[in-house]
């Protein structure tokens, strides 16, 4: 599988006003703190990107005494959540062999990033380890197999087969966490809609969905023109949109 180099999208990454919307408080981390209190909690942010999660979560959460973290494997994604944030340990590193002692975090977060994971068995085993007895690994993704009718594989076909590559379908993401010992549950939200191409288009021009960077040249400029054409020719066009989001909950078992 191609891997996205996010030192070219790292400076327009925030730019997604998409990305913002959709970061609200965690209300399952929330659930945790109430269900397990204690003095301290130790949560990090996997693959924590520019740190759009930390820093939404840290303001909602800050009366609560938690020690926030930050990992991912772009030095020019990191370099711009430290800008935003002083008060979270960041690392830079990969998630297949994370620098952290064993049974360390009450809480993993992982947004948008797990089909960035080379070695997603060698993630898993890692998270295991790092998580506390009873702690929970939140991961939350797009579910491509559920979303062929996307905007993005409706003008970049291409870019459909390369996320083939990338992202593992909701039936094997729940069994390879259910054998390593974790009690999962797992919920897909399916939204069909009709969109106005014209308020995407400007994320198709900014190019800074990962897929999007991983297709030729040639293949990226043929979808643009025809998004271009179609807005062109209207303005109030619309076109059917498939969008699904996994929200899984992986607690490991206390014994």
């Amino acid at each position: 599988m191609k891997v996205t180099d996010f030192s070219k999208i790292a400076n327009k990454y925030d730019q997604n006003s998409y990305r913002l919307k959709e970061v609200k408080w965690d209300q399952d981390l929330k659930d945790y703190i109430d269900q397990k209190p204690k003095t301290k909690y130790d949560v990090l942010d996997l693959a924590c990107g520019t740190g759009i999660y930390l820093q939404h979560q840290m303001k909602y959460f800050h009366p609560i005494n938690i020690d926030w973290y930050g990992l991912d494997a772009s030095e020019d994604m990191l370099n711009i959540a430290k800008q935003k944030l002083n008060n979270v340990s960041f690392v830079l590193g990969l998630a297949e062999n994370m620098p952290y002692e064993s049974e360390k975090f009450d809480y993993i977060a992982n947004n948008y990033a797990f089909h960035h994971f080379i070695n997603k068995e060698q993630v898993l085993d890692e998270v295991f380890r790092v998580l506390k007895k009873g702690g929970i690994f939140k991961l939350h993704n797009i579910i491509i197999h559920d979303m062929k009718k996307w905007w993005v594989y409706h003008y970049f076909p291409s870019a459909y087969y390369e996320d083939l590559k990338r992202f593992w379908d909701k039936e094997v993401i729940f069994h390879e966490l259910l054998q390593r010992g974790f009690h999962v549950e797992l919920k897909i939200k399916y939204k069909l809609t009709q969109i106005p191409l014209l308020d995407y288009l400007n994320h198709a021009e900014n190019r800074d969905i990962s897929v999007l960077t991983l297709i030729n040249d040639d293949e990226y400029q043929e979808g643009l023109e025809k998004m271009l054409n179609d807005v062109k020719k209207n303005p109030d066009k619309t076109i059917v949109n498939e969008f699904a989001e996994l929200f899984c909950l992986a607690t490991k078992r206390e014994s």
